[in-house]
């Protein structure tokens, strides 16, 4: 990280009422990064955006963008945002060069240069050919892309996008991903919402939200490389049968003699109805586990770690576990 990162945000909390949204969160953000905040429905992740977003204001701490911060400089750090919204912004009555036009004008551009600056974006969103069908004629995935070009009208440093792949097919996700991942090397700041970790996946860095706090922060793949080793899942009937079986497996593999001869770092962990068993040289300790404690669990799975790994050990509980407790989408 740099000395002043773009997007600096320093201690955001923010209450609904009696309710802590957010907690203390602190972070930055470089200048053409690709920036995703992943966590379950009710972590935070709106409520971050839309702090950003300025449409909220925080209970306590700040943020800057471009050293700008929104009580000092509203209206400049604002013209330094695009903003892209997870509910449709776009009039599906207006065409889509209609809909650039209407925005443009909205920000204070017009003639010839914003129609210029319009046909220039619709062409790198790659619907320059649809630019006078109604909005309600097109798909989900390019309404998207024509919704990320009425975002960059004013050419702004940071584009902010909440839950961008919502409603998307799998073919419309991953164009967009490739999208946003171009925008990001021309040198626009990316910073999105998302709850799907294939998504997370595709950022240089993401930091993980889960109940208003930030609890992981760095690269997808030196945040799975921390967890260590490989990851067993031994799925039981019951949370009171992991548990149990948790303390049984710990036991077995602790660190001492017995059935190791060398001390096995990682972490054995109830998550629910299954237990998760962090160690190295995972496939030698999968004939181990089921003839110890054959008939205690239903399955045994073996993976690398997963950005859902990360989550757990960091958190836990399972990745939607809070949508249980909290039913917002904060």
């Amino acid at each position: 990280m740099s000395a002043s990162p773009l997007v600096s945000i320093e201690g955001l909390s923010r209450t609904y009422g009696d309710r802590l949204a957010l907690d203390r969160v602190s972070f930055g953000v470089e200048s053409g990064e690709l920036f995703a905040l992943l966590g379950p429905n009710g972590g935070g992740k709106t409520t971050l955006f839309k702090l950003l977003a300025t449409l909220i204001p925080p209970s306590e701490g700040t943020f800057r963008v471009d050293g700008l911060s929104p009580e000092s400089s509203l209206r400049e750090l604002r013209r330094r945002l695009g903003v892209v919204f997870q509910s449709p912004s776009l009039d599906r009555k207006l065409t889509v060069l209609e809909n650039l036009l209407v925005h443009g004008a909205i920000l204070g551009l017009g003639g010839r240069a914003l129609g210029t600056r319009a046909g220039e974006l619709l062409a790198r969103m790659g619907v320059d050919d649809r630019a006078r069908d109604l909005v309600e004629t097109l798909s989900g995935g390019l309404a998207r892309r024509v919704e990320i070009a009425k975002a960059l009208l004013g050419t702004p440093k940071v584009l902010l996008l909440d839950e961008p792949s919502t409603g998307l097919d799998p073919l419309a996700r991953r164009s967009l991903r490739a999208l946003l991942a171009e925008l990001a090397r021309g040198g626009t700041t990316v910073l999105l919402t998302t709850h799907l970790f294939d998504e997370a996946e595709e950022a240089g860095r993401i930091g993980i939200l889960d109940r208003g706090r930030l609890v992981a922060l760095g690269a997808p793949a030196d945040l799975k490389r921390d967890v260590g080793g490989d990851i067993l899942v031994l799925a039981t009937g019951s949370d009171e049968e992991a548990t149990a079986l948790a303390a049984e497996v710990s036991a077995f593999l602790g660190p001492g003699p017995g059935p190791n001869t060398t001390p096995q770092p990682g972490r054995v962990t109830a998550v629910g109805t299954t237990v998760r068993v962090e160690r190295p040289n995972g496939p030698a300790l999968v004939p181990v586990l089921a003839s110890a404690f054959a008939g205690r669990f239903r399955s045994l799975t073996l993976g690398a770690p997963s950005l859902e790994d990360v989550f757990v050990a960091r958190t836990g509980h399972p990745f939607e576990e809070i949508a249980a407790v909290d039913g917002s989408a904060a």
